[in-house]
């Protein structure tokens, strides 16, 4: 084969490589266009506004009200404070509640400067560095799953062993990035993909303020949105139109909700006084707030109130804001 047959033949190969891609390009664009068009549009609704939000540095600690917080894949950050990144502990590593320390509820941990205090009635106030490289990472448990937590040292263990009594010895960990995030997956299915430190499961608690208004009209006693430990309270709504919110959209941050909060004891804790009464709210809660039958096997005897929800896109929350259900 000679030089011109040669260059002929690269030429014919080099029109039909050419002819292929731009038919894969067509058909890519094509296909680009379609997706585009196949896919419901979207609807927002006004469905509610922000009344408050609330940061749990300490799990089962008292809460923090912020008027601004980032809403990370992980749950609520405000300046140095993260939610649920604190955790009690024994000294085997399992975690301490105020399902079995009812005073708990009545520990606050803040932080600024680089230094987190903690502060309780009768207490003088402690306070430490939140970096602590040269203490032990202590192999801790929530519920069912394994996770670290940096030991805050003896000073913060002394404090908490004597507010909660003195009879057991209680330590205080911090869950850092660099740790391995627990899975609630492994214990709930529902949060097929969640990553958290120390909340029981979803990242993000939603109620609404009617709802709780519901609740205290059955009661002898009113009961505030405290008891029931929310992330984000909603306001300007009926009583539980929270429960068929499947996604939202508040300012920049798009939540999507995965299951009810189903409630336990801990809702019978007093967050002003931290006596478990081990009755109300949750008695009258069971009264008219079970699952459907077909629900059980996630919830069983647990009565619903709030809603758990994921981060499906990040950004930044304020007080006020109003809140749009995404209907498609």
């Amino acid at each position: 084969m000679d030089l011109k047959e040669l260059a002929a033949n690269a030429l014919a190969q080099n029109k039909k490589a050419a002819l292929l891609v731009g038919a894969a390009g067509v058909a890519l664009l094509g296909f680009g266009l379609g997706y585009k068009y196949m896919r419901k549009p979207e609807k927002a609704v006004r469905v509610g506004v922000v009344s408050q939000i609330l940061i749990h540095p300490l799990k089962s600690g008292k809460a923090v009200p912020v008027s601004v917080a980032e809403c990370q894949k992980m749950g609520l950050k405000a300046g140095e404070l993260e939610d649920r990144h604190w955790l009690v502990v024994t000294e085997e590593g399992n975690m301490v509640t105020a399902r079995q320390e009812p005073r708990l509820v009545l520990v606050s941990l803040s932080c600024q400067g680089g230094y987190a205090a903690l502060n309780g009635p009768d207490m003088e106030e402690l306070k430490f560095p939140v970096k602590q490289p040269e203490n032990l990472i202590l192999d801790c448990r929530v519920f069912s799953n394994d996770i670290q937590g940096r030991d805050c040292g003896d000073k913060a263990s002394h404090w908490l062993t004597t507010f909660l009594g003195g009879e057991k010895t209680f330590r205080l960990v911090h869950y850092e990035p660099h740790m391995k995030p627990r899975r609630p997956a492994e214990s709930e299915p529902l949060f097929p993909q969640f990553e958290v430190a120390y909340p029981d499961y979803g990242p993000i608690m939603l109620l609404s303020e009617a709802s709780v208004q519901d609740l205290s009209s059955k009661l002898d006693q009113e009961v505030t949105t405290e008891r029931f430990r929310p992330s984000i309270v909603i306001g300007d709504c009926e009583p539980f139109d929270e429960d068929s919110w499947e996604e939202l959209q508040i300012g920049s941050v798009r939540l999507q909700r995965v299951m009810s909060c189903g409630r336990c004891i801990l809702t019978t804790v007093d967050p002003e006084t931290g006596v478990m009464s081990r009755k109300e709210p949750l008695e009258t809660l069971k009264s008219y707030r079970l699952c459907k039958p077909s629900e059980k096997h996630i919830y069983k005897k647990a009565p619903l109130f709030g809603q758990l929800h994921t981060v499906k896109k990040t950004g930044v929350l304020h007080v006020g804001e109003e809140v749009y259900k995404i209907i498609r």
